[in-house]
């Protein structure tokens, strides 16, 4: 069973003390789509979670596919955008480089339980060419890790190291069901031992 998700996603917005309407539609939509699941969650429901009514909904979005597409866009530019950032801020050493990722992912893990979960139901069902530009972004960032891997592990072709991100990821994007379990710096300090330790297993 899934525990609960956080109540609001981070990720979601790019000031937590001021949301945009956008903004409060998206974070609604994704905590009720990852407790209820996307297909039985409706326009009306998302409009009562943020206290307006549902036709209000479609004044910022076409449909429920629309949010769903919106918000797997939205999360996955952030991963991009911040690995490059933490990758550029930790210097020239791969070990390091290593450390700032995985401090990064174990961050966005934690802060964005609901997100995860949606992802992991919904991005199969986006329109074709709201997926493919999901998969886009997402792959680029997994290049951002391949290219710190490899500097890390010279020895080791890139199909390795993108397949060392992918389990890293695997772990770490575990916390809709570990989250909780313990103290939330305890939860991360776990994390990111168990992840380094993966990525350079």
């Amino acid at each position: 069973m899934t525990d609960a998700p956080a109540a609001s996603d981070t990720a979601l917005a790019a000031d937590a003390t001021r949301l945009s309407r956008r903004e409060q539609i998206l974070r609604a939509a994704a905590r009720l789509f990852a407790e209820r699941g996307s297909r039985s969650v409706g326009v009306d429901d998302v409009g009562a979670a943020i206290g307006v009514t549902g036709p209000a909904i479609y004044r910022h979005f076409a449909s429920k596919d629309a949010m769903i597409a919106e918000m797997l866009q939205g999360i996955s530019e952030r991963l991009l955008a911040g690995g490059r950032a933490r990758v550029a801020a930790a210097g020239p050493d791969p070990a390091a480089q290593l450390r700032a990722l995985v401090a990064f992912q174990v961050d966005f893990a934690l802060d964005n339980p609901a997100l995860i979960t949606v992802h992991d139901r919904d991005l199969g069902s986006l329109a074709p060419g709201d997926a493919a530009r999901v998969r886009r972004l997402q792959r680029r960032y997994v290049e951002v890790w391949v290219d710190v891997l490899r500097r890390l592990r010279p020895g080791e072709d890139a199909d390795a190291c993108r397949a060392r991100a992918h389990a890293v990821f695997g772990l770490v994007n575990s916390t809709p069901h570990s989250a909780g379990r313990l103290p939330r710096d305890e939860m991360g300090a776990l994390l990111a031992e168990m992840a380094e330790a993966a990525a350079t297993a």
